[in-house]
């Protein structure tokens, strides 16, 4: 059975550049992943269970013998990654992931999201944004909640996203997943501190509006925690007066978007 198993991942492993290429998508160091291939060893449930993800095929089948694999494999729609591979920017990307996954960790959670909103000039936004660890990147989701009138039903819009950390910058990446109108980006400054609280930096999108105008704020990230009752949480988002007091008034002032006369770029700050 190991044998049939080595020659079906070896299979699987021809659809992709390289043996190195596999074990980075995996984050599996090399010469564990050839102790598999040589059938010397077998994966544990938890390890199959994440190949088989991974090569979009089921742990039964990887198990079948080797001839009746290959005829499965040939009648299939090729591995999922292997498209991934052919395009130019699957190189950057698998890069990207290596490098930026790194330090991350300690940020997972919720976070209530401050900035001064693009569609309504003179308010403040709270969003609330979730960041997990899944497949080994940092996917985020930012929710948006937004009242049309007042006494309306609240509506919600809902951003996906990935998150990088560069060279002491978390770099964050999301598009509206409902209609695909927008891509924003985000660049914080991480917590130097032993207990994050706050992240700032700046936020770059695109105004919800007939507008469509490209504009840049200041935004300000406050932790809330590994879990957070969602309704309750949710509930606290939507648009803030700028002088409201139920928002922190040391907010207030971080998502303030004004800039001094020496200041030639506008620019995060601290």
């Amino acid at each position: 059975m190991n044998e049939d198993f080595a020659r079906n991942l070896r299979l699987l492993c021809s659809y992709y550049k390289s043996i190195a290429e596999v074990c980075r998508r995996l984050h599996i160091n090399r010469p564990q992943f050839n102790r598999y291939l040589s059938g010397r060893y077998k994966p544990s449930a938890s390890t199959l269970r994440r190949f088989c993800e991974f090569f979009g095929v089921e742990e039964h089948e990887i198990q079948l013998p080797h001839n009746q694999f290959q005829r499965l494999v040939q009648v299939r729609p090729r591995v999922r990654s292997e498209v991934l591979d052919s395009t130019p920017e699957a190189e950057h990307l698998a890069r990207l992931e290596q490098l930026g996954n790194r330090g991350l960790d300690r940020y997972l959670g919720y976070y209530f999201e401050y900035y001064l909103s693009m569609a309504s000039p003179g308010k403040l936004l709270r969003t609330l944004v979730c960041l997990e660890q899944r497949d080994g990147r940092v996917h985020y989701q930012r929710t948006e909640r937004m009242v049309p009138y007042p006494g309306g039903r609240p509506c919600h819009n809902r951003y996906l996203g990935v998150a990088y950390c560069l060279s002491d910058r978390i770099f964050m990446v999301d598009y509206e997943s409902l209609n695909g109108h927008e891509i924003s980006q985000s660049i914080l400054f991480p917590s130097f501190k032993n207990r994050v609280s706050r992240l700032t930096g700046l936020k770059i999108g695109v105004a919800d509006s007939s507008e469509r105008m490209p504009c840049c704020v200041r935004v300000l990230y406050e932790y809330l925690g590994q879990e957070v009752d969602l309704r309750r949480a949710l509930a606290l988002c939507g648009l803030y007066d700028i002088d409201s007091t139920e928002i922190e008034e040391s907010i207030r002032r971080a998502v303030h978007n004004d800039m001094a006369p020496d200041e030639w770029h506008f620019r995060a700050r601290y």
